[in-house]
């Protein structure tokens, strides 16, 4: 559901002429170099915005920052399952949305797709959220707060047999260290801050604004 980054895609997307299709970066290339970002360094991101990281800006969590979003990774637990971890990335991943929305100005961010936000640098299109989501948490684990899952590229998956509905859409992943389970984290279908939706990335897919995967609470 982008319409910016089809450039990057470009020699995914050649062959794909039947619906339903997903895909990944070839192998051996990073999504960041893709899309002209910087990785994460440490507690440094780069945060996307005004779709298909067209504008880009530093932000770095202090280390108040991180012992906030311990505290809350850690309240939020119930359990010392993946299942628990994952909800807790939720809420850890919507916080961080929140702080970094106040200081760049992308707190008022649209939920979904909005042909009028492009180049707007207060929106953010789906390659914008699962590069800053897949930063994100990578800070997470960086300071050692992921205990069953390890981050990995963005995916992403379209289905141009239901039209517009059916644009390339990105999404941030985490895998499962247990099962080998990927699952998808999609930032991009709520409003800033809102905790993102968590589910398997085989089942996962955003069909339109009406038929979204619930928010992990």
């Amino acid at each position: 559901m982008v319409a910016r980054g089809w450039g990057a895609s470009l020699a995914a997307l050649l062959g794909l002429l039947a619906g339903g299709c997903s895909y990944e970066h070839a192998i051996g290339v990073d999504h960041y170099t893709v899309f002209k970002v910087d990785p994460p360094r440490n507690r440094t991101v780069t945060v996307c915005h005004a779709y298909g990281c067209r504008e880009k800006t530093k932000f770095t969590f202090t280390q108040s920052d991180i012992a906030e979003i311990k505290k809350l990774m850690e309240k939020t637990k119930k359990a010392d399952t993946p299942h628990e971890e994952r909800r807790a990335i939720a809420y850890a991943i919507g916080w961080m949305e929140r702080r970094t929305g106040e200081v760049i100005g992308t707190k008022h961010d649209r939920p979904g797709m909005d042909f009028s936000g492009s180049g707007d640098p207060t929106q953010q299109d789906c390659v914008d959220e699962a590069t800053n989501t897949t930063s994100y948490l990578t800070v997470l684990q960086n300071e050692g707060l992921l205990k069953h899952h390890t981050v990995g590229q963005p995916f992403a998956k379209e289905n141009y047999l239901r039209g517009v509905a059916g644009w390339t859409h990105w999404t941030a992943t985490i895998y499962e260290k247990e099962t080998g389970v990927r699952w998808a984290v999609d930032s991009w279908i709520y409003e800033n801050g809102e905790n993102p939706a968590i589910v398997k990335a085989d089942e996962w897919y955003v069909a339109s604004i009406n038929e979204l995967p619930k928010a992990t609470h």
